[in-house]
């Protein structure tokens, strides 16, 4: 947009004048360097195409008066050259004053003239020529590059920011759900911005610095711009990877930058300015002095950026918000009082936030008036904002590709299987066999969620192959849920292994389909014994240390702090639980084997069933309560 005015926008007589003279001193220097290429070589060297010795051009000469073999000749200097009767040329260096060569040119060559030699200027020429036309190469191609129109190579230690002013923040704290927390943290930055003396005259100083850290697609860099927004001030925003380069210093001195950059703003706007540096571990690494050294780039960097965050005075209005999913790596001089004096966690929503979400989301996209999106909140449990919004772009495509007027709610079970499993496979070809090992894996899950407490409840189970799955069972929690039983543990693992069991149950053999059923259960019950304490014969004892990425939750490396003996007992208790489980659901299964043959004929029928249907199927009540299992 702001490219655009400035191309319309009426130009002054003569604004295009230093363009025009640069334009006349390029072709200046192409015109000059192409005279002289051509005069160099051409006409020094391009003209002899017939060497021609001092020996041999005697001789020839003494004959020439017969053999007319050389039609024409000059002298410039030491210098003659001339032209055979074929039309070829030729060049032979003489001695200065050789009168015999030249009275056998006066009588043996008809055409024959002599030449001044070159001027002081022309061989100045020639002789500099090459160094003057590099000279100004370097003038007008490299420095005038680095120095005009924003020259990248000269701002090489200038920060790479994105200036965003009043005008151009359009979010606002209204464009952001399901963090409020986070937000009531904010709203105090935001009334200091706009009324710094508020504060000022009791005393008071704002934070220096705001880390925002959660998972990612949280909302965190969609948060510091509602900041700015809302407070109106200018946004400079940087990415952590723009400040590490290959050369030391470089970094530090776009740090420098940065904060100079933030300063002037704030001269401009006479109000605050907010600088915001995404993906911060990226140059806030906790520093290393152990085998192998440190990385001196980084470090610099991070030291300069320090220095900034404990040199400016926050009077001046500049506040440092940053973002990152890896605190656990951050310096801890960066996380100390007096840099980021708060640190806001922008988690995953609950329920009520997701709800929130996607009604932010819903309101440019067409639904139908029936949608109940605290449905599709209730089925999205763990899910974040940035999934949640592509879980409403997603059925916006759908129903466009559907050629329908409004998105409904088909649309959004769609988008969200999609968004959890990938798209639908239906062009993948599988055998009635396998197609019928399928259908009673599927049908072992769906049934444990009617007979065992702690499963989650049933939504959807069906044989359509979707992403890497041969087919699915979707189980969504009742709510939001943080604190887990043993039982329900149980519960979960027996549900998990139902697939596994029901093909043993049908079949009286197994198969490869249960194979990461089998991995989240191992898991889920190593954790139980290891990090829970859930084990009898441990105790409650945590065992293992395990060095893992905050809010990435993936382990990285597991510290083994207890003794071969011990591994030994929980392997076994592992292996128990699992066993237990393994029990629990073939017990279920068998007494219910009618059912499980039921719903995996109808599966095959089918291929997709939901909950309804299922529960109307099998006869099964509204709200089960069976036994709670014990291990």
């Amino acid at each position: 947009m702001a490219d655009e005015e400035k191309d319309t926008k009426p130009k002054e007589p003569g604004e295009n004048k230093p363009r025009n003279e640069a334009n006349i001193f390029v072709w200046l220097i192409v015109i000059i360097g192409i005279v002289y290429i051509y005069q160099w070589i051409f006409a020094s060297y391009g003209e002899v195409s017939a060497p021609l010795t001092y020996k041999q051009l005697y001789q020839t000469l003494e004959t020439n008066d017969k053999t007319k073999r050389i039609i024409s000749a000059k002298k410039i200097a030491d210098r003659i050259t001339g032209q055979f009767n074929d039309g070829k040329r030729f060049a032979t260096n003489i001695m200065d004053n050789d009168t015999d060569i030249m009275k056998l040119l006066r009588e043996k060559v008809q055409d024959f003239d002599i030449e001044p030699p070159q001027t002081f200027w022309a061989n100045v020429f020639y002789s500099l020529g090459p160094m003057l036309l590099f000279i100004l190469f370097l003038w007008f191609f490299v420095y005038r590059g680095m120095s005009v129109g924003g020259g990248k190579m000269l701002s090489f230690g200038k920060a790479r920011t994105k200036l965003a002013t009043k005008d151009q923040m359009t979010v606002t704290f209204d464009s952001v759900a399901g963090i409020e927390e986070a937000k009531e943290e904010l709203k105090e930055v935001v009334e200091f911005l706009k009324s710094p003396k508020k504060f000022q005259k009791l005393g008071g100083k704002m934070p220096k610095g705001v880390l925002l850290m959660g998972p990612p697609g949280t909302g965190k860099t969609l948060l510091a711009k509602a900041v700015a927004g809302e407070a109106g001030v200018p946004f400079l925003s940087i990415s952590g990877s723009d400040f590490v380069e290959m050369f030391v210093g470089v970094g530090a001195s776009r740090v420098r930058d940065l904060f100079e950059q933030a300063k002037k703003t704030v001269k401009v706007s006479q109000k605050g300015s907010i600088i915001f540096i995404d993906e911060i571990d990226a140059v806030g690494r906790q520093r290393f002095s152990g085998i192998g050294g440190g990385h001196d780039e980084r470090e610099q960097t991070l030291n300069a950026l320090l220095a900034e965050m404990d040199g400016f005075d926050t009077v001046s209005g500049i506040i440092l918000v940053a973002a990152t999913n890896r605190p656990d790596v951050l310096d801890p001089a960066l996380l100390r009082p007096g840099r980021f004096d708060r640190q806001i966690v922008v988690d995953r929503p609950d329920v009520v936030g997701r709800e929130a979400i996607l009604k932010v989301h819903a309101k440019n996209v067409k639904l139908q008036k029936d949608i109940d999106l605290k449905k599709i909140a209730m089925q999205t449990a763990g899910f974040s904002g940035a999934d949640l919004a592509n879980l409403i772009n997603e059925a916006a495509l759908l129903g466009a590709r559907r050629d329908k007027e409004e998105v409904g709610m088909s649309e959004l079970q769609e988008a969200m299987e999609r968004v959890m499993a990938g798209p639908e496979r239906r062009s993948r070809k599988i055998n009635d066999e396998e197609k019928k090992i399928i259908a009673y894996h599927e049908s072992g899950h769906a049934i444990m969620s009617y007979l065992i407490v702690g499963a989650d409840p049933l939504h959807k189970v069906t044989i359509v192959s979707r992403g890497m799955a041969l087919g699915y069972t979707i189980h969504l929690p009742k709510g939001d849920q943080y604190l887990h039983r043993k039982s329900q543990f149980i519960g979960k693992i027996a549900g998990m292994l139902g697939g596994r069991v029901s093909e043993e149950v049908a079949f009286n053999e197994i198969s490869t389909g249960a194979q990461d059923d089998i991995r989240r259960a191992t898991e889920l019950a190593r954790d139980m014994v290891t990090q829970y304490g859930m084990s009898e014969r441990l105790g409650h004892l945590t065992f293992g240390h395990r060095h893992n990425q905050v809010f990435l939750g993936r382990d990285i490396t597991e510290e083994r702090n207890y003794s071969e003996d011990t591994a030994k007992v929980i392997d076994e208790e592992v292996k128990s639980i699992i066993d237990e489980c393994y029990k629990i659901a073939k017990e279920k299964l068998v007494e219910n084997k009618s059912k499980l043959d039921l719903l995996a004929a109808k599966l095959i029928e089918k291929e997709t069933m939901d909950e309804s249907e299922v529960r109307e199927l099998l006869g099964f009540a509204k709200e089960p309560d069976p036994k709670e299992p014990v291990v």
